[in-house]
């Protein structure tokens, strides 16, 4: 299926700016017409969309991004004073770089500092705060502050570690993050080993997001522990073996892909490609 010719991808790239981002990055403090998403939001739906490194709109968002880690560009977000600002926003920018590209040395420089912290915190398999904030304080400088810092149980860095951890540290890591009970922030917000309610409803395509971000872990014993996730997908396919999430799992952000629901095939057809697409990166 090809949805970079929806009506919601045309939509958005009319929006870009000449720079490569969509204005803010992180927060939109006054959403406008001209103004109604920030670039991280952009991003995102581009991606579930199926855009690529290979597509010119994305090759240009990353190079912004990369003069933004840089320091050739100043992110024209307000200043958070809750976080390490510089210390998250360095995260936030390396997160979404290697989404789409492996081979720029200031992400992976940063990559490389937080998998030193979470290795060096589950170093005994298990999680240690101690060794968490002794290792962040003497890479950084400081002490973690702000909750997605002292909380790493979040996008940016279950994004930004795939596949960089130790591998025999990775299982312990996993279950760590299968089992917090507030989930995986800015994704989904409940414990992940707990399926949502309804099958039915925006929930589960918040909860798939989570289950796709921890699929790209290529580590084979990663795959398994996500199998209970795989055979319930499998146990909620239609009678016609697909998959209907219903009409209330349309947020904008994960669906539609569709340019329109009004007809139901194109519903089911949207949630059985993306869900056949998780299914596929666990049992392959």
């Amino acid at each position: 299926m090809n949805y970079k010719n929806s009506i919601w991808a045309k939509r958005i790239l009319q929006l870009q700016h000449d720079d490569g981002s969509w204005g803010y990055f992180h927060t939109l403090s006054n959403p406008s017409p001209k103004q109604p998403m920030t670039t991280e939001q952009a991003l995102r739906r581009l991606e579930i969309l199926g855009f690529t490194y290979d597509d010119k709109p994305i090759r240009t968002a990353v190079d912004y991004l990369h003069h933004c880690l840089t320091g050739k560009i100043q992110l024209p977000d307000r200043e958070e004073k809750i976080h390490n600002w510089k210390i998250f926003t360095d995260l936030m920018l390396a997160a979404w770089i290697r989404r789409f590209i492996s081979n720029d040395k200031t992400a992976n420089d940063i990559a490389e500092k937080w998998s030193e912290i979470i290795n060096a915190a589950f170093k005994n398999k298990v999680y240690n705060n101690d060794l968490y904030v002794t290792t962040y304080r003497n890479l950084f400088g400081i002490k973690p502050r702000g909750d997605r810092l002292v909380d790493f149980v979040s996008f940016y860095q279950v994004s930004l570690l795939t596949n960089e951890l130790n591998k025999d540290l990775e299982e312990a890591y996993f279950d760590y993050i299968l089992e917090h009970e507030t989930g995986i922030y800015y994704i989904y917000n409940k414990r992940l080993t707990i399926f949502p309610e309804k099958f039915r409803s925006k929930e589960t395509g918040y909860y798939i997001r989570a289950i796709e971000l921890l699929a790209k872990y290529d580590n084979p014993e990663l795959k398994k522990k996500l199998m209970f996730a795989a055979d319930w997908l499998q146990e909620n396919k239609t009678e016609e073996g697909k998959w209907d999430l219903g009409i209330k799992s349309k947020d904008g952000i994960n669906f539609p892909l569709s340019d329109s629901w009004r007809n139901e095939n194109d519903r089911i057809d949207d949630c059985t490609y993306r869900i056949h697409s998780i299914v596929n990166k666990i049992i392959k």
